[in-house]
């Protein structure tokens, strides 16, 4: 089995090399932890013991080798992505908290990396326009 031997960030990507000389990458909307770690924390990894996955022990985020092998990228477009980068003031973190979801699923669902049942989706834009009819009941 391939091991991971190189880690590196170029152009909003993840990247690494094996000992096999293969190169990988995927976006980093793959992984919102690590888009949202600053460039030192992101810097800050470490390969396990068995060289097959990353560790970055201070966002407390962990990538196995396996997740590189996929080579669909991020859906272009999706109706909850489009809303987000609409109101770039939403904060996620909440959102996902009065959802009942944790805010890396949200995050996934934002990027196009996961896609929501119709089920999910719909809960998600019901929870968007009940802030949006509470913002419009504010009187000064």
């Amino acid at each position: 089995m391939e091991k991971i031997t190189k880690v590196w960030f170029e152009g909003g990507r993840i990247c690494i090399a094996t000992d096999d000389g293969k190169t990988y990458g995927r976006p980093l909307e793959y992984f919102p932890i690590l888009k949202e770690a600053t460039d030192e924390q992101r810097e800050a990894w470490k390969i396990n013991k068995f060289g097959d996955a990353i560790r970055w022990e201070e966002i407390d985020e962990d990538i196995h080798l396996s997740s590189f092998y996929d080579t669909e990228e991020p859906a272009a477009n999706n109706v909850i992505g489009e809303v987000f980068r609409r109101f770039p003031q939403l904060n996620v973190s909440e959102t996902a908290r009065t959802i009942g979801i944790h805010k890396s699923l949200l995050s996934k669902y934002i990027y196009g990396t996961k896609k929501p049942s119709e089920k999910r989706t719909a809960e998600i834009l019901d929870t968007l326009r009940q802030i949006g009819r509470e913002l419009a009941q504010i009187h000064g």
